[in-house]
């Protein structure tokens, strides 16, 4: 019989209580607030979701702006012994309900104007949540009193549920353990050199893994400051630059701020610079050497895994490559089917460690498929290592598309696309783009008599779509390139259009 636990492992790894009277967190308003009145309102949500009926391994679902409130909601959940399951806050309902039905949650969190349309969803416990954060969240947290114990829960216990998408079927729970987030956070913290005299411009969403987990989870491990922005603000950014040690971002940030004047200066003190999320081209990482004098770090991780590898602290940050596997990961390429590829050959790359999710959610049948006995995972990426052990992602098995670091799934698009009156067929893909990595485009195949027009496209697919989701092109063909098995082959579609945005 296992033991049970008599702490909560991951609010343990956070260190939360260990530094009350240190500066957490820089807030737009120029406040500052403490980690120990960060704590405090963390335990008073755990206090009012406890109050609520959450038991452990119940989830609660928030689609949210961005807030310190919102962090404190995570950090709470997890206090309560709860699963906490962030939503992306461009989903429509119709994006919704599947996640509503998939997890069940049993406390839900939304922006005040969102609460009717919500309510109709779920009959999960209501609470709003707005961008200020303030709301019936806050409110009842306030009631609360002080003082809550965090609810024991062992490394094994899951700690949050991430939806991520495949090429084929439903969007996918990827459940993160524990010990999943809190060795990720140290093994990071570590090899990116993180202390108590960092700070951290924090500009990312919270409902995605990289600001979720990889900026927030490590700054708290470290005891660290970051400098709280709601979103990427190219001149806010700037300003604050010069106050900071680090930046976390995806390709879209660095492209943004290598048009921004000042730039060299403002960057002068810092440390370190991070991308991920999406591929960093190489000729921003070159031209912002060339405007800075940094060279940016980039890693490779995924929903399922956190992260797996990094360019290294010291030594070359390789331009095009994410680097090795961290300390801790295994790594290897194969043939898909098992078997290891040559050395300097493309491959499937299969991960395996303490960062290695628990499965997915619901789906015993395909966590089996890609979580081997063995204990590696198979990311469905083709990767490549160099002489030298630098991995380089080449491309992806499936055909997800990866615009501004977040998952785009083609053939819920291509369905949409294809119910619009003048459309016989469609094609989703993505292509290389400066600013979001890949951009969403659809070849589209047209009736023969009245064919739909690509604005009327747009117009038909965008209520029931979030708007990343959303293609930047909508290109019309008279056919779609086919195999002699008449599949469509998205390869050749690629390569057709792989230059309309570089």
């Amino acid at each position: 019989m296992e033991a049970t636990p008599v702490t909560n492992h991951l609010i343990e790894a956070l260190g939360l209580s260990a530094r009350p009277d240190a500066p957490l967190a820089r807030m737009p308003d120029g406040a500052t607030v403490t980690y120990g009145a960060f704590h405090d309102g963390a335990a008073r949500i755990a206090a009012l979701l406890a109050a609520e009926g959450v038991q452990p391994g119940d989830r609660v679902a928030a689609q949210v702006s961005k807030s310190l409130t919102a962090l404190q909601l995570y950090v709470g959940t997890v206090m309560a012994g709860g699963v906490f399951l962030p939503l992306n806050t461009g989903y429509t309902s119709a994006e919704l309900q599947h996640f509503i039905t998939d997890a069940d949650p049993r406390v839900f969190v939304c922006d005040p104007d969102a609460k009717a349309d919500i309510a109709a969803l779920t009959p999960a416990s209501l609470m709003t949540l707005n961008a200020s954060g303030g709301g019936s969240l806050a409110d009842g947290a306030a009631a609360q009193p002080a003082g809550f114990d965090p609810v024991p829960r062992g490394p094994d216990d899951l700690a949050a549920i991430l939806y991520t998408s495949g090429t084929t079927g439903k969007p996918k729970g990827a459940m993160l353990s524990h010990g999943n987030l809190a060795d990720n956070a140290r093994t990071l913290a570590e090899y990116w050199r993180f202390t108590a005299d960092d700070v951290l411009i924090h500009a990312l969403p919270i409902f995605h893994t990289h600001g979720l987990f990889v900026a927030t989870n490590v700054t708290l491990v470290a005891g660290g400051q970051m400098i709280f922005q709601p979103g990427f603000d190219a001149q806010a950014i700037l300003d604050a630059l010069p106050h900071a040690t680090a930046l976390m971002g995806v390709p879209t940030f660095y492209t943004r701020l290598l048009q921004q004047d000042g730039l060299a200066e403002a960057a002068r003190g810092m440390r370190l610079f991070v991308s991920g999320s999406a591929p960093l081209l190489a000729e921003t990482h070159v031209q912002w050497e060339a405007a800075t004098g940094h060279r940016i770090l980039e890693r490779y991780g995924m929903t399922e895994t956190n992260m797996n590898t990094s360019n290294p602290y010291d030594g070359e940050r390789r331009a095009g490559t994410v680097g090795f596997p961290l300390p801790g990961v295994d790594l290897r390429l194969t043939d898909g089917k098992g078997t290891p590829v040559a050395d300097g050959d493309p491959g499937i790359v299969e991960v395996r460690g303490p960062n290695v999710f628990k499965g997915y959610w619901n789906l015993p049948e395909k966590t089996a498929e890609e979580l081997l006995a063995d204990g590696f995972f198979v990311t469905g990426d083709i990767g490549r290592i160099d002489a030298d052990g630098y991995l380089h992602i080449i491309g992806r098995a499936k055909d997800l598309v990866i615009s501004g670091g977040y998952n785009v799934y083609p053939k819920e698009v291509e369905v949409l696309i294809d119910d619009v009156p003048g459309v016989v067929e469609s094609a989703v893909i993505g292509v290389p783009h400066p600013d979001f990595g890949e951009a969403v485009v659809a070849i589209v195949v047209g009736t023969s008599s009245d064919p739909a027009t690509p604005d009327a496209i747009a117009a038909a697919i965008a209520p029931d779509l979030a708007r990343y989701k959303q293609p930047k092109l909508i290109e019309m063909v008279d056919a779609l390139p086919r195999n002699t098995m008449g599949k469509v082959q998205k390869n050749v579609l690629r390569e057709t259009y792989g230059n309309l945005f570089t």
